[in-house]
């Protein structure tokens, strides 16, 4: 049977010029990562992390195109390429695999989510291991969250030129009173997701970043799996094969853990509110969550847009906060994690009051600000890790999920000049990340190159390794055409955390979540139009 990944290309050979093993990055990089052979604790991070990148096909190299993967799956299984398309559209249709066709006049018109016919293969080693990762991270980002003076001065320099990440400041600053307040009783769920990539010139796992906001594609990702494994079925997989797609199931796991937040709020009649932008295209992933809800905890939801929440939202004397007399226990964030979100002063307004109600907020401000790009490159500087986790393992392991991170604060410090001069000359070797979410906004090569040449404003940005995974080769399909293309693959985990004061009530690994996109893409957010739906199928 074949699958995603059968064809894989050795675009990182001895002669590939632009290959980061070939690479020699600032000495300040590899301390920070702690990858130097002769840095403290090198030896359990490698043993943490290193992985078998897939590699079939390995003598192939990047002249040598592979065969048609299409024309290999017509040959190879019981029923056409054409047909296995036929057959994941309209499943994907039948089963709410879908997002919103972006018809003007017919809101409501859906169409299948952009998708491959087959899942991608992946290391289970690596698959595991990140896994394994996430109920630290979750742990980590939540003491992150709770130290005020950290988020503040980590913050500032970037806040100085980023008028986005000054307001969210502002906010966390003027609201600070209220978090000492209700200390010992303050509700908190995170819904949280860790992205990463394969990186094969080290053979290594390394974390893109951490979302703290808006973690999107939960439920939809839950449904390409039961996807993928029904193609399987029609091509004649065995049970074997079918072994290798893991199960996953974030609908009922955030869900799960957005009915313990209400249960743990108190009030029997209690509501979830999700905070969403008009004329949302994703809102069918959105809705999923809704409809579970009720489905199985009973649970009603309403959704607004901030601009909504304006008008509507009530937030007593005591910090309970209703809507149209219905009390509130959760509000779930969907918007608010892009300068868009806030085209007027009443989105501000909106945000800051929402932060003194009594109501499990998804995420707080802090927790919005711990996701900041700022906070995960200082989070990888020396000893910065230990402020907030105290066991050498953990440590380790979190650290060894670092790639390449460097803050341009100060453009006078030696090591912040040399990565920089690098960065200017070699800019295929790094990515010029702003503090923003959403896909679409970071920075690469020749932009990234000009953009550091101005020397204006970098504090807001920080500069990372830029990982190279191994390509694939896929079949995509989107808005019903199929596209068969060299691909590179992003594995998301997601992470449910639940605390009440000092008291953690849930802390879990999620499930998790495979975006593909072509080889030619330097972002990959699906929402924005870059990657498609996926799913890995482990190999040993």
């Amino acid at each position: 049977m074949l699958t995603s990944g059968a064809h894989v290309r050795q675009v990182c050979t001895a002669s590939t010029s632009t290959c980061v093993a070939h690479a020699t990055l600032p000495q300040g990089n590899r301390r920070l990562i702690s990858r130097d052979p002769a840095g403290a604790g090198s030896q359990r991070t490698q043993s943490i992390y290193k992985i078998p990148v897939v590699k079939l096909h390995a003598s192939a190299t990047a002249d040598q195109a592979p065969a048609s993967m299409a024309a290999q799956v017509d040959a190879d299984s019981k029923i056409s390429i054409q047909e296995l398309v036929d057959l994941a559209v309209v499943w994907a249709s039948q089963h709410g695999l879908i997002v919103g066709a972006g018809v003007a006049d017919k809101p409501l018109a859906t169409i299948h989510a952009p998708l491959t016919v087959l899942p991608t293969q992946f290391p289970r080693g690596s698959f595991e291991k990140a896994k394994a990762a996430m109920q630290l991270f979750n742990t980590l980002i939540d003491r992150v969250s709770q130290d005020e003076e950290y988020l503040q001065t980590t913050l500032r320099p970037a806040a100085e030129y980023d008028d986005f990440t000054a307001k969210l400041l502002d906010i966390h600053r003027n609201t600070q009173h209220v978090r000492r307040q209700r200390r010992d009783r303050d509700l908190v769920l995170a819904l949280n997701r860790s992205d990463y990539m394969l990186d094969e010139p080290s053979g290594t796992l390394m974390q893109v970043e951490l979302n703290t906001i808006s973690s999107s594609f939960g439920c939809l990702c839950t449904l390409v799996g039961q996807m993928h494994r029904y193609i399987m079925e029609h091509q004649g997989a065995s049970q074997q094969e079918l072994s290798q797609l893991p199960d996953n199931d974030v609908t009922a796991e955030y869900v799960d853990a957005m009915a313990a937040a209400v249960q743990e709020y108190g009030h029997p009649q209690a509501i979830v509110l999700f905070v969403v932008q008009p004329g949302e295209k994703n809102s069918y992933d959105q809705q999923w969550l809704q409809t579970a809800l009720w489905e199985r905890h009973k649970i009603q939801t309403v959704r607004r847009t901030l601009a909504q929440l304006h008008q509507e939202a009530n937030i007593s004397s005591s910090g309970q906060l209703s809507i149209q007399d219905e009390v509130v226990a959760l509000v779930y964030f969907r918007a608010g994690y892009a300068p868009t979100d806030y085209p007027t002063n009443v989105e501000w307004d909106i945000r800051e009051r929402l932060e003194h109600c009594d109501a499990a907020l998804c995420p707080s401000v802090a927790y919005q600000l711990s996701g900041a790009k700022k906070v995960q490159q200082d989070l990888a500087r020396p000893e910065v890790l230990e402020r907030f986790l105290d066991d050498k393992e953990q440590v380790d392991l979190i650290r060894a999920c670092f790639a390449g991170l460097w803050g341009l604060d100060d453009l006078d410090d030696a090591e912040t000049a040399a990565v920089l001069q690098q960065a200017q000359e070699q800019p295929d070797l790094f990515v010029l990340k702003p503090q923003r979410e959403g896909g679409g906004n970071n920075l690469y090569s020749e932009a990234a190159q000009q953009k550091l040449q101005t020397r204006k404003g970098l504090s807001a940005y920080i500069l990372m390794q830029r990982i190279r995974p191994p390509i694939n080769r896929s079949l995509m399909v989107r808005e019903g055409e199929l596209l068969e293309t060299d691909t590179l693959s992003e594995l998301g985990i997601f992470g449910s955390f639940l605390r009440r004061g000092d008291t953690v009530l849930l802390n879990k690994e999620a499930g998790h979540l495979i975006r593909t996109k072509a080889a030619t893409s330097d972002e990959g957010g699906v929402a924005a139009g870059f990657a498609v739906l996926d799913s890995p199928l482990l190999t040993d």
